[in-house]
């Protein structure tokens, strides 16, 4: 099968004219305050390309996951989204979206771009990845190899949030 066949889209970073098309798709797919503005979008592909993957169909983006990397985690921290903190060179990467497009999703996107992205953390050398989901996403991380952690000390967007981490990483 090739890399641009359907069952198996293209990935790579993204690059500073992703930034609208992963709005659009963040904005679909994340709800109200839940999504990231598309000046945070544009700072995280700006400071953190590595460790922001999107997936291409047919030359477009259809999915992404952006992250940052910190020494100690603190996933209530509302300003480590502005990557306030963020260390390209630490050994925990957060994650602060994964996210398809909705005319995409149920296709297994997702679990293939998580694959891709955990893969890529494990080659840079990272220890740990987390992440926050709601309650109805836990079990599809937890398929995923993460390991549920607690219930999230964050209110972000006035949502209940679980903290999930995967450790070591699952290659």
């Amino acid at each position: 099968m090739s890399a641009a066949s359907p069952a198996c889209p293209p990935f790579r970073n993204a690059v500073a004219s992703d930034a609208q098309r992963c709005f659009q798709i963040e904005s679909a797919a994340y709800s109200g305050d839940e999504a990231a503005t598309l000046e945070k979008i544009a700072k995280r592909i700006a400071d953190y390309p590595e460790g922001f993957l999107v997936m291409e169909r047919e030359g477009q983006v259809v999915g992404f996951i952006n992250s940052g990397c910190a020494d100690e985690v603190a996933m209530a921290d509302d300003a480590f989204k502005q990557l306030v903190g963020h260390d390209p060179a630490a050994p925990h990467v957060v994650i602060m979206s994964v996210a398809v497009d909705p005319a995409h999703q149920g296709k297994g996107y997702s679990l293939r771009m998580m694959e891709r992205f955990v893969r890529g953390m494990a080659e840079r050398g990272k220890s740990s990845i987390h992440l926050m989901c709601r309650e109805r996403h836990v079990g599809l991380y937890e398929r995923m190899g993460y390991r549920y952690a607690r219930p999230s000390a964050s209110g972000h967007a006035g949502l209940a949030w679980h903290e999930m981490v995967m450790e070591p990483l699952a290659v």
